[in-house]
Formats: C-alpha cells, sequence, structure tokens
C-alpha cells in the first residue's frame, strides 16, 4: 500500500502568477505524502484566489503522484468508489482506522490522487495532542483565516472571531463553520479529510458529526481517520453514528509479509545510491518481519540501514545487511529509531526541532522564534533542512511535523525534568513576546507546577480569557495554580472565580459546586462573592440540586454586605425564574420588579433584559399577553444587536413568537419567528430556541409537514431531544412538547404506528416539574386522541381533564383543548364534566388583558354545551378572520352538529364539506372520520365535491409545496444555508425537507433532485 518515487511536482501558469513548487517526497509519506499535500495546499489556497486555475494546479500534481502502489486494493476500490460518487454529486462518509504508521492518510492520499478531479475544493487537517483548542482542527481543515482570499473563508472567520463569550460559544461556531460547509458543496464538489480524530476537540467532532449526519445533502466526501487508542466516548459515538448510517468503515491491518518485502525493494530501489534490480535478502526481511507489518515502521527501519550503509547487494543482487552492522534485532524502541532520523540534518536544525516538538506538532515559526530566543531570519536554514529531509511539511504560516510519532519521539527523547523547564521557558518567553494566551497557557500547562512568580503575574488578567475560549485547558491550569496559591491572597479569588466559570462551559456542575461552595467560605471581595454565588446557583440548577438549594444561595448572597448593585441585579433576576413555581405569582412579579430597578440603576443590560423577560414570563402566566409583548419588546430594545446577549435576544424573541400567537396576532407570530431565524443565520447561531416554538406555531397554523419538519428528518427518530455528546451541549429542549406534537399530527392523519412510538416514548417521561407539566399538553392531547381512537372515549375523557383545573402559576394554555373535553364529555353523557371544562375556559378568557384566543374557545366551547349555533358561528367567524387554521375545521365541524341538530340540514351539509375541505388539506384522516360519523345519525354525509384523495406517497406528486419550493432551490444551485436564509428556515430544518424530498424521490443525492426538478420543468 505504500508507495515509492520522485517527488510531487506542481507548475502551473496563473493570471499574472507563476506558481512552482517542489517539496520533499519519499517513500510512505504517512500524513498523505509531505510533496504531496503540500502541492495540495498550495493549490487550494491558489483555488481561492485563482478558481479558473485549479484545474491545472491539480493536472500538474496528480498526473506526477509516484506509480508504485504496494497491497491495499480492496480498500482503495472502497475509497475511490467514494470518490466516483462525489463526482456524479453523491456524499459519503469514510471512516479509516488503524495503529500509528499503518499507512491511513497515504491510503486517502492515494486515493484522492487517482480519482479526485479538477475544480474540486479539498481541506485536509490533522488534530493534536498537545493542542486541542475549540474548533481548530476543522479550521485548519476548511482554511478559516480573516485574511483568507476567499470572501466565504474570510466571513467565517470573522464571525467566528467576533463570537460571543458565553457558554455557547463553540457551539455558535459549529454552526459557523457548518454553513460554510453547505455554501462549498453547493459551489464544488467538496473533499474534507480529517487526520487523527482520536485527537480532535469535541467541537470539530461534533462538525465532523453533523456533516456525517446530513452527507446524502452534500456534495462532500467526508473522510476521518483514527487510532484505535485512545478512543474517546465522544468519538465512539462520532464512529458508531458513521456505522448506523452504512457510512463506509475500513479497518486497516498489517501489510502481509508479500507486500512488505514489495515495500522494502521500492525503498531500496528508490534511495541514494539505488540498488537497481535487488531484492531484500533473507536477513533484512527478517529483521523487517519485527515491524509488525507496519509500513512506517518497515521505512524507518530501512532508512536507518541505508543512511549507515549498512545495506549492500548480496548474491544473487539481494539487498542484505552488511554483516560487520547487522543489529541482533530491530530497536527495542521505536522512538529511538524515528530519532534516528535527526542524523540527516545537522546538529543545528536537531536541536531547532527538539524546541519545535514542545510547541505540538503544528507550530508557527514566529513562536518557534520567541522560544528559541532568535530571529526567524535565523531559523530560515535549520527549517530548510528539516523540509527537505522529510521531517516536517512546510505549507502556509505554520510548520507541521510530517507525522505524529516524529514529533512524539523527538519529545519523548529529553528528559521528563528536561522537558518540563524548557516548557516553563517557552512560557515565558511567549509570554514576555505577547503572544496569544492559549499559546502561553498550553507550555504552563505542559510546564507542571512552577514556583516563578511572573507566570502567576501573567496569569491573573489572562483569567476570563482562558476561561472562556479554552475551558478544559483552564480547569487544568487553574486547578493547579490554586494549590500554591494560599486561600487568603486577593488571587486566589481571582484564580477560583475562573475556576469555577472554566468548570461550568465544561458542563462539570458537580465539580463547580463544590468548588464555589468552598469558596464563599473564605471569600471576601463582594463583588467575587457575588459572581460566585451567582455562578453556584446555576451550578446548582444544572447539576440536579433542587430550587430551594440555589434559591437559598441567592438569598444569602443578597443579604451580604457591600453587594455590587450589578450582582444584585442580576441574582434577583434569576431568583425570580427560581421563585416561579414556588412563591406566589405575585411574589415573583415583585422580585422580577426589584430585578429590573436594580439593574436600570446598575445600567446592565444583561440583567435588564432578563429582568423584563422574567415579569414577560409573570404577565404571560397571568394571562396579560398584552403587557407580556410590552416587556419583551422593552428587552429586546436593551439587547440590541450587541453580541454579547445574543442568548437573551433569542429567548426573547422566541417569548414574543408565542405572545403574539397567545393574542391572535398570527402573520405577526410568523414574522417574528423569521426575524428570529434571521438574526440566527446573520449572527452564525443554531437557532435551536426556535425548533419546537417553530413546530408548534406551525402546528396551530395548519402547516403539519413544515411542523413535523422543524421537530427533524425522521419523524419516528424524535431528533433534538438526546444531549449531543459534547459537553457543552447542556441545554434540552421539552422532550415531552417534540413528542407530543408528533404524536398528535401522526394520529390525527391516523398514522398509528408512528404515533404509538411517540405515546410510548413521551409518557415514558417523568413529569417532575412545573416545566414538566407545561410541555406536556401535546402528548395528553395526543393521547386522549387515541384512546378516542381505540373505542376508549371514556378513558380519553378523562385523560384530557387532567389539564384543569391549571395551577395559578401555570403558562399551560389549557382552553386549546377544552372544546374538545366538551365533546367528549357530551359523547359519554357527562354533561357535568363538560360544565366543567366549559367554565375553565371561559375563566381563562376572562384573565386575558383583552378576547383573543381563549375567549374564542370559550364560544366553541358554549356553543357544544348549550347547543347554541349562534356562539359557534361567532367562533368560525373568529377562525376566519384571523385563526388560528387548524381551530377553523374544528369549529365548523362543531357548528354542523349543532346545525342539524336544531333541524337545518342544508347548514349542516356545507359546514361539513367546508370542514372536510380543509381536514383533507392537512391530511387530518381521523377527524374526517370522525366528522362525518357525529353528522350520519342526522342523516348528512358530506358531498362527493369535497373528497380530493390523498397525496401520493412517492414520487414528484408526493412534495409538499414546501418541498417543491425547496427543490427548485436546489435545482438553481442553492445551499442548505442559502435556501435556510431566502425562506427564513433554519439550516436543520431545510435538511429535513431535502431528506424528505431525497426519501420520496428515491434519490441518492442533490443530483438526483436536479435531474427530477428540470424534468418536471420546475424553477424557483
Amino acid at each position: 500500500m505504500w508507495y515509492c518515487g520522485p517527488a510531487y511536482e506542481a507548475v502551473v501558469d496563473l493570471p499574472g502568477r507563476y506558481l512552482r513548487t517542489v517539496p520533499a517526497a519519499v517513500a510512505g509519506e504517512e500524513r498523505g505524502g509531505a510533496g504531496f499535500m503540500h502541492a495540495l495546499q498550495i493549490a487550494m489556497r491558489a483555488s481561492h484566489s485563482h478558481p479558473s486555475g485549479v484545474k491545472e494546479i491539480i493536472a500538474g500534481m496528480w498526473p506526477n503522484r509516484p506509480l508504485q502502489w504496494v497491497g491495499r486494493e480492496n480498500e482503495l476500490v472502497v475509497l475511490r468508489a467514494a470518490v466516483e460518487a462525489l463526482g456524479r454529486g453523491e456524499g459519503t462518509v469514510v471512516w479509516v482506522e488503524g495503529e500509528p504508521g499503518i499507512g491511513k492518510s497515504a491510503l486517502v492520499t492515494e486515493a484522492l490522487a487517482a480519482a479526485a478531479q479538477p475544480g474540486w475544493d479539498v481541506g485536509w487537517g490533522g488534530a493534536d495532542q498537545l493542542t486541542r483548542l475549540p474548533l481548530r482542527v476543522m479550521q485548519d481543515c476548511l482554511q478559516v483565516r480573516p485574511g483568507s482570499p476567499d470572501p466565504r473563508r474570510a466571513h467565517a472567520a470573522g464571525l467566528l472571531r467576533d463570537r460571543p463569550s458565553d457558554g455557547d460559544a463553540s457551539l455558535n461556531g459549529i454552526e459557523i463553520l457548518l454553513t460554510l460547509v453547505d455554501g462549498l458543496c453547493a459551489a464544488a464538489p467538496t473533499v474534507l479529510v480529517l487526520d487523527d480524530l482520536q485527537w480532535a476537540d469535541e467541537a470539530s467532532l461534533a462538525v465532523w458529526h453533523e456533516l456525517a449526519v446530513s452527507i446524502s445533502q452534500l456534495r462532500l466526501l467526508l473522510i476521518g481517520t483514527c487510532r484505535p487508542t485512545p478512543r474517546t466516548p465522544e468519538v465512539q459515538q462520532v464512529r458508531a453514528s458513521v456505522v448506523r448510517r452504512s457510512g463506509q468503515v475500513i479497518t486497516l491491518g498489517p501489510l502481509p509479509e508479500p507486500d512488505v518485502a514489495v515495500l522494502v525493494k521500492a525503498i531500496v530501489e528508490t534511495s541514494p545510491g539505488k540498488i537497481a534490480g535487488a531484492s531484500p535478502g533473507r536477513e533484512l526481511r527478517r529483521l523487517t518481519a519485527q515491524a509488525a507489518g507496519n509500513p512506517l515502521y518497515v521505512r524507518e527501519l530501512v532508512d536507518a540501514l541505508l543512511r549507515e550503509q549498512a545495506v549492500t547487494a548480496g548474491p544473487g543482487f539481494e539487498a542484505a545487511p552488511r554483516p560487520d552492522q547487522l543489529p541482533a534485532s530491530l530497536p527495542a524502541s521505536l522512538a529511538g529509531v524515528l530519532d534516528d532520523r535527526l542524523s540527516s540534518v545537522s546538529a543545528d536544525a536537531a536541536q531547532l526541532l527538539r524546541i519545535a516538538a514542545l510547541l505540538g506538532g503544528r507550530f508557527s515559526v514566529t513562536d518557534l522564534s520567541v522560544v528559541a530566543r532568535r530571529p526567524v531570519s535565523a531559523l530560515a536554514a535549520s527549517l530548510q533542512e528539516a523540509v527537505t529531509a522529510g521531517i516536517v511539511d512546510g505549507a502556509g504560516a505554520h510548520l507541521a511535523f510530517r507525522h505524529p510519532l516524529i514529533r512524539q519521539a523527538l519529545y519523548e527523547s529529553m528528559p521528563e525534568a528536561l522537558r518540563m523547564a524548557l516548557h516553563g521557558e517557552a512560557a515565558r518567553e511567549l509570554a514576555a513576546s505577547g503572544a496569544d494566551t492559549l499559546s502561553v497557557a498550553q507550555q504552563l500547562t505542559a510546564a507542571g507546577r512552577m514556583d516563578a512568580g511572573w507566570a502567576k503575574a501573567w496569569l491573573l488578567p489572562a483569567v476570563p480569557a482562558l476561561a472562556r475560549r479554552a475551558p478544559l485547558l483552564a480547569v487544568k491550569l487553574l486547578q493547579r495554580e490554586l494549590e500554591e496559591t494560599p486561600a487568603d491572597a486577593e488571587a486566589w479569588e481571582i484564580l477560583v472565580v475562573g475556576l469555577v466559570q472554566a468548570l461550568l462551559s465544561v458542563g462539570d456542575h458537580p465539580r463547580a459546586v463544590r468548588r464555589a461552595s468552598q469558596a464563599l467560605t473564605v471569600m471576601a471581595d463582594p463583588a467575587r462573592r457575588g459572581e460566585t454565588s451567582w455562578m453556584l446557583a446555576h451550578a446548582q440548577v444544572s447539576a440536579g440540586h433542587s430550587r430551594e438549594d440555589a434559591i437559598s444561595t441567592i438569598r444569602q448572597a443578597l443579604a451580604a454586605a457591600g453587594l455590587p448593585r450589578v450582582w444584585q441585579a442580576r441574582l434577583l433576576a434569576f431568583l425570580a425564574l427560581l421563585e416561579r413555581g414556588i412563591s406566589s405569582l405575585d411574589a415573583t412579579n415583585s422580585i422580577a420588579r426589584r430585578a429590573l430597578t436594580a439593574a436600570e440603576e446598575a445600567d446592565d443590560p444583561s440583567a435588564t433584559a432578563q429582568a423584563l423577560t422574567d415579569l414577560w414570563l409573570t404577565s404571560s402566566v397571568g394571562r396579560d399577553h398584552a403587557n407580556a409583548l410590552d416587556c419583551i419588546d422593552r428587552a429586546l430594545q436593551v439587547v440590541g444587536d450587541d453580541t454579547g446577549h445574543d442568548d437573551l435576544r433569542s429567548a426573547a424573541m422566541d417569548a414574543r413568537t408565542f405572545t403574539l400567537q397567545n393574542l391572535d396576532r398570527w402573520p405577526q407570530a410568523e414574522l417574528s419567528l423569521r426575524q428570529a431565524r434571521e438574526f440566527a443565520l446573520r449572527a452564525g447561531r443554531p437557532d435551536r430556541v426556535t425548533w419546537s416554538s417553530a413546530a408548534v406555531l406551525r402546528y396551530w397554523l395548519g402547516q403539519w409537514d413544515d411542523a413535523l419538519a422543524e421537530l427533524g428528518s425522521d419523524a419516528t427518530d424524535a431528533p433534538g431531544l438526546v444531549d449531543s455528546f459534547l459537553s457543552f451541549v447542556r441545554e434540552r429542549w421539552s422532550a415531552l412538547l417534540v413528542h407530543g406534537v408528533a404524536a398528535l399530527i401522526a394520529g390525527r392523519r391516523e398514522e398509528r404506528t408512528t404515533a404509538g412510538k411517540h405515546l410510548r416514548a413521551g409518557l415514558a417521561l417523568p413529569i417532575d416539574s412545573l416545566t414538566d407539566r407545561e410541555n406536556q399538553d401535546f402528548l395528553v392531547a395526543a393521547h386522549a386522541l387515541s384512546l378516542e381512537q381505540s373505542g376508549e372515549t371514556r378513558q380519553a375523557m378523562l385523560r384530557l381533564a387532567e389539564l384543569i383545573p391549571r395551577r395559578d402559576d401555570e403558562m399551560t394554555l389549557v382552553h386549546q383543548w377544552l372544546p374538545d373535553l366538551v365533546r367528549l364529555a357530551l359523547t359519554v353523557g357527562d354533561r357535568q364534566q363538560a360544565q366543567t371544562a366549559a367554565r375553565a375556559c371561559q375563566d381563562e378568557a376572562a384573565a386575558g388583558s383583552r378576547p383573543a384566543r381563549a375567549a374564542a374557545a370559550s364560544l366553541r366551547c358554549y356553543g357544544l354545551l348549550e347547543s347554541d349555533p349562534d356562539r359557534l358561528q361567532g367562533a368560525v367567524a373568529h377562525y376566519r378572520a384571523v385563526g388560528p387554521a387548524v381551530e377553523l375545521p374544528a369549529a365548523l365541524e362543531d357548528l354542523a352538529v349543532v346545525l342539524a341538530e336544531h333541524g337545518d340540514r342544508q347548514a349542516a351539509r356545507a359546514a361539513l364539506n367546508e370542514a372536510v375541505g380543509l381536514y383533507e388539506g392537512m391530511g387530518a384522516r381521523w377527524d374526517i372520520r370522525r366528522a362525518e360519523s357525529r353528522l350520519r345519525p342526522h342523516g348528512i354525509k358530506r358531498g362527493v365535491r369535497g373528497r380530493r384523495g390523498p397525496r401520493p406517497a412517492s414520487g414528484w406528486a408526493a412534495l409538499t409545496s414546501t418541498e417543491v419550493k425547496i427543490a427548485a432551490l436546489v435545482a438553481r444551485g442553492d445551499s442548505t444555508a442559502d435556501i435556510a436564509r431566502s425562506m427564513f428556515l433554519s439550516r436543520r430544518t431545510v435538511q429535513t425537507y431535502i431528506s424528505h424530498i431525497l426519501t420520496k424521490l428515491g434519490a441518492n443525492g442533490r443530483a438526483d433532485i436536479v435531474r427530477e426538478a428540470l424534468l418536471q420543468g420546475v424553477s424557483p
């Protein structure tokens, strides 16, 4: 599987630019071949400036690749098939695994060199054991740099630089990079290779995982290479996801002995002073056999023998070690074999490489210059030696060791004490030069305990940035420094505040609780006490402690003397949120108003917006939706476009959408949802706040296909319910609500299997809190529907009746379900239950500050209870005028029944026909059957013109209007992100639509959608 031969050479004449690169590429370049990768990276950069020239660049590289390839034929077939599929516009994910040096990257390189096409966008990145900063690997792979000549990459770099500094920073960055890949794949077939996934940071793993999940929708060949060990649970989950989605998994084992012999022969033949036509002798084969079929080990051993001139031509032109230099066995330490490569460079270059090994597998020349205490110009010759010798890849602003094992060998060849001392010196030099905070922190962490006063002096002002940008690194470093710092020192307080913040960011809430609790027993500074108490309360809630614990923490902090106004405001705002459901609504409202006063006095936008959101909540619970809207609009005005308040703004926009629905301002609610989505796309944020609220809005508007699309690509899978494997993804959307909406739609469409699956999953969830109760109403309604469909009408009535009475502090909009409860109660002859439901609906309508949805529902309830067609006609008129659309056919059905009871058969039939027509538009087959059965005793049947028949299950005719529009945009070449922007949808929702389109068309990828759209003559 290994190749040998001359260096790659790329010679391209671009407009105004002559490009020539002749990197060193010797036998068996593990990281894709140093020469190949160097030329490939130059090609990619050049293609961003001169897209028309990329064909010539690639044509100049790949035809000159080494011709000899040993073994791995079956594996090459798999990879080349994936490359060919990309040429047809189909996406594929490939996972290549094997031990270090086994040839994972070389295999990928050979497949790409043999089959990839000019004009493709190719990215290659490698994770590093030392440098595990959020999203660094994926940024390298995608070449996301502020100065990139590609405006898409430069824009993404700007968004990443400006992303908010809260706990969701990595999550926002994931969305930015996913959006970038969408655009790249829409513009050209794209190849992304990520080496050493076992060392990738969690955020980069998340990007890779999300791309793998949506691979069928992208013109993307996604390749990851990974070692068997170490393999974290997160990496295991990513691999399992690849297998679950039928991705290709290639496991590379040792090369068979015949292939090893061919490889050794090729290495000897292409070496300086080569022995033409020779084949390895018995003694040489005995030595190489001890490499256990690992190509890198074989190569390093043979290279060492060749450098020592220990190989000569024996009898029969066999290459055999010289008897006087024949080692008894393979060197005991592979590190020694790899370290021996330094003999091919000067002593100065070798020493420089050892220093570079301290900086990780990838390092900047600037940092190396600082640590070596030599100007860059003095490093040039030695670094060029290292590149020529194939020890270092030299491309771009950074250098990289050709293989992680080479860096590891150099690093481990130094005694541990020396390494730690050198890390300490490197940290000091980098800090003195003003280097990036993370670069200094990495060196400090590797240095171990340090008594140097400068380290603490540097660390203290860097704590906030470190805890925010690299919380895992911060936890390790701050924990160690705290152990060396007296608890009565001011520095100790600064360090512990940073540690608690970092623990919260990585999701280690139990340890954050312990640390913060301990700190508060000795902490003296009032401001830091306030901040620590605020973090402790959040950690207690996230760690599963009772809300009473968090409330106690806040109240103790508020009672302390000298508490700054800003922390008083933030603590009060959080307290108001926690007190709901424990204290009375008036008491909660009072706390929120105190928080608002304190926040405005402190001129703190964050606390002000949070306090106004608290007041929105208490107003909404009290059914004063007009005041709730005013509060949330003020909150949005306070946060403005400040990226530091993105989370508050996102939550406030979602709240606004909810309130507009309650005021029956449905078009404005849709507009508010669009604005929330537009903001999320503009800010490069995942709009996960809107997923569930958008599904609910679409449900009431009768846009059920769109509602299901909001819930995820597979209605039976309920995506979005399970926490991501990433530790920083801490927010769980309500599984109760998601399962409830999906089950109710499936039930009304008589999709019993799907409905049953969601019901079982939803009913298995506990109802432990007020929030759980508020989010269970759709699930309760779906369960009642299922019972009614099974003929258990009384049980259905009793199940729905569990929603009343509503608690005073409960948000649940019970009026939405009470007309159905009245209908069920009358069906089983329980007039008392029907009256109770009608009164509950009337009470909720009376609580509102102005007539709206609850008032219309009350008309329906009493119209049914008293068989009053006038009230029902009033409800119908309301729904015709303002909505929601789902309520109109239900009110028409009720009106038809009451009119029939009054003997007005013609009007009853007209109402029934209209109701059925609207039900058909939603696919509500159960509602149609129920409506017909309710009118049948009165001898009324709907007209034959009412039936349109179900939509086909497959083919173009199966597509909904939204899906047709999205298919047209796909045919136009729009990326997923482009479609999301133009249609005011989330990128995730667009992916779901495209998944549905692919399934209905029986298509393999976007190219098939394009072909079908053209055949249908559809244009955007």
